[in-house]
């Protein structure tokens, strides 16, 4: 006797990114979705005091049932117990297979509300309302959500795709100048790795962004045309490769590893750090040492890896690992990075600026020597 389960049928995971849309808007917006019997907005303890409660009330103006939770800001919210805290408040608050959680925040937020909503009640519709530069050109788009781990970043969480992404440049009007490097240097990775032409532009316009990012510091109006005009074409185009990233490539099986580029050292430090070196910073780090190594293979020429590293710099980035920071203890973490396969560490490596090679092997004895010059 047999018999067959089928689950070929395929489930409709697509959504839009709106760029350029205001949070009042979005509020009206989802407010008239059908089916929604509740909203709960998770977000961090410094966005909710700039952004948070203003989107509450904008939600509960249009007679929806509506409350926000928020967490303390920063990496060390993103944990098992944090996740725990938050399962436990939307339970008592009724929440339900309809109910909608939209994270408002950054990379911790997006990252630590979708793992939420894939896993409570066996999953609930989310929405990514990213605040940061970094998580609105990367990590609130592709269905990755997780928290951290003792023994490494992102190590316990799923694939799960928002419904909808709402980026809302103005709020960058309020990020520090930290945050804002700390999405540069992801848009500097996607240049990397994807498009030299990007890559180019960033050497070329790096006064007009870096001018828009400090009259932004100001609160000043953004200059129209200048500043605003180049940095919506990063987030624009950022958001257009990673679609076309995860179109082909949803679960990181292959093509999608592309994007880890700088992040298997740069997890690594970031962890050492204990997070005192923040995302953007780590992988700028980590993107520099993937660069030796792959010069070290013979995949990269040297005059590469010094225009990546001037590059970085140019955006006040750091590019070197801290003196006092045990390079055998990076090495390490990288075999607990949840790439590492049948104690392999697989790495993302340059070929050319715009090119890159995933899935490369690299043997022990490189990684210890190239962290050591």
């Amino acid at each position: 006797m047999k018999l067959h389960i089928n689950l070929k049928k395929i489930t409709d995971n697509s959504y839009d990114i709106i760029i350029g849309t205001k949070l009042s808007s979005v509020a009206g917006e989802i407010a008239k979705w059908n089916d929604v019997s509740k909203y709960f907005i998770i977000t961090d303890s410094n966005v909710r005091r700039l952004y948070g409660n203003k989107f509450l009330k904008a939600l509960q103006s249009h007679n929806v049932e509506a409350f926000i939770i928020s967490v303390p800001a920063g990496e060390k919210s993103k944990t098992r117990k944090t996740k725990d805290q938050l399962e436990n408040k939307l339970l008592k608050l009724n929440a339900d297979r309809s109910s909608l959680i939209i994270a408002l925040g950054g990379g911790v937020i997006g990252d630590l509300a979708g793992f939420v909503a894939a896993t409570l009640l066996r999953g609930i519709p989310f929405i990514q309302i990213p605040t940061t530069l970094l998580s609105q050109v990367d990590s609130s788009i592709g269905g990755k959500v997780a928290v951290d781990h003792p023994l490494g970043k992102n190590l316990i969480g799923a694939f799960y795709q928002p419904k909808k992404v709402y980026i809302d440049v103005d709020t960058l009007k309020t990020l520090p100048v930290k945050e804002f490097r700390n999405g540069m240097a992801e848009i500097i990775k996607y240049s990397a790795i994807l498009d030299n032409k990007l890559f180019s532009f960033l050497e070329n316009n790096q006064s007009r962004i870096t001018i828009h990012s400090a009259s932004r510091q100001r609160r000043a109006s953004p200059q129209a045309g200048g500043g605003q005009a180049s940095l919506i074409h990063l987030i624009y185009r950022c958001c257009e490769l990673k679609k076309m990233i995860v179109e082909k490539d949803e679960r990181e099986t292959g093509l999608r590893r592309i994007l880890n580029f700088g992040h298997t050292i740069g997890h690594a430090i970031e962890s050492l750090s204990y997070y005192k070196l923040s995302h953007g910073e780590a992988v700028a780090i980590g993107m520099v040492a993937e660069a030796k190594i792959s010069a070290a293979l013979g995949l990269l020429k040297q005059s590469e890896v010094v225009r990546l590293n001037n590059l970085l710099q140019l955006y006040k980035l750091p590019t070197d690992i801290p003196s006092r920071m045990d390079r055998n203890k990076i090495v390490q973490l990288t075999y607990h990075d949840k790439k590492a396969q049948q104690g392999k560490v697989q790495y993302t490596l340059l070929n050319k600026i715009g090119k890159a090679i995933v899935g490369v092997t690299v043997p022990k004895n490189i990684v210890k020597r190239v962290l050591s010059e």
